[in-house]
């Protein structure tokens, strides 16, 4: 365990204090060692208190939600771990230009759900995508030609000495799969986000979403697996690239390079971080030597990683 002003957290969070909790629970994968201490926000008042409370101690902290896009590494996590469970939605349907807002730690497909059952229409392509609303606008997750930065209309970012505030598009800096929030871990919260609308007939709007669900149950492997393992290159997919140099089904320990689509790395039960990372360095590897091609990460690594050197 790190050093943390352990009496100061008991003092000032008391019970609250999950010490030295096993994260492979929290996470997509059902990988992750344990963090020296977790803790779980309930609103996103209560993250913006936690973090507030956390940067005035100076004690470094992640917050985590769905677990999915993240591999939590067998050391685990020093520091402190916020499990983000703030989950209100509120959907504003009147007028020409209806919004949906929502707390971070909302599920982002099932906000897409909900809103195909009110007859509105923007995030039929989101259905499927798991993880929360706050990793979708930190990675600006996308699908079918949708993404976050296409409907996204003000998201709320809590920094320290600044407190919360509202950022347009142009503060957040969206590209393929990513935005500025990626380079400020632990310097920026995600609280929530406000997401653009239209209406549109509820029976076209579930038929567009029941086809994008049908497509990714056919195309995506069941099972834990962390999400889509690399970026897509321009103009190409790393599916199909570590597909071509045969790595399909190759397995380390407990982890596998999923059968179905080769951008899928499955946990089989007894995966450890270790085997997944050991697969990456080889799909990284094999790519470059055989097609020429570097693969870059889309998840992150979390937690201690020693001697690590994978382009992220």
């Amino acid at each position: 365990m790190t050093t943390l002003p352990m009496e100061l957290l008991e003092e000032t969070f008391g019970e609250r204090l999950l010490i030295n909790e096993l994260l492979a629970k929290y996470t997509s994968a059902r990988i992750g060692g344990p963090a020296d201490v977790v803790m779980i926000a309930q609103s996103s008042d209560d993250l913006e208190d936690i973090a507030n409370k956390l940067w005035e101690m100076d004690v470094p902290f992640h917050v985590m939600g769905g677990g999915s896009n993240v591999l939590v590494s067998d050391a685990g996590v020093r520091g402190v771990v916020v499990l983000n469970k703030a989950r209100k939605v509120v959907f504003d349907e009147d007028g020409g230009s209806p919004t949906v807002w929502a707390e971070s730690g909302s599920s982002f497909g099932g906000i897409a759900r909900q809103a195909a059952q009110k007859g509105l229409s923007g995030l039929e392509w989101a259905a499927g995508i798991p993880g929360t609303v706050g990793g979708a606008v930190v990675g600006n997750a996308g699908a079918h030609g949708g993404d976050v930065a296409s409907i996204l209309k003000v998201a709320e970012i809590l920094q320290p000495d600044v407190g919360r505030q509202r950022w347009t598009l142009d503060q957040l800096v969206f590209s393929y799969r990513s935005s500025v929030l990626k380079s400020m871990r632990g310097q920026a919260v995600v609280l929530s986000a406000t997401l653009k609308l239209s209406h549109g007939k509820p029976e076209e709007i579930q038929q567009r979403m029941d086809e994008f669900l049908a497509f990714r149950r056919r195309t995506q492997p069941p099972g834990a697996s962390i999400g889509s393992m690399f970026k897509n290159p321009p103009d190409d997919y790393a599916g199909r690239l570590i597909d071509e140099t045969g790595l399909k089904g190759t397995r380390i320990g407990g982890a596998e390079i999923s059968t179905l689509h080769a951008n899928f790395f499955i946990n089989h039960g007894s995966a450890r971080a270790q085997d997944v990372y050991a697969l990456i360095q080889r799909a990284r590897q094999t790519v470059l030597e055989k097609l020429g091609v570097e693969l870059e990460l889309e998840i992150e690594l979390f937690g201690e990683w020693e001697g690590v050197n994978v382009k992220r």
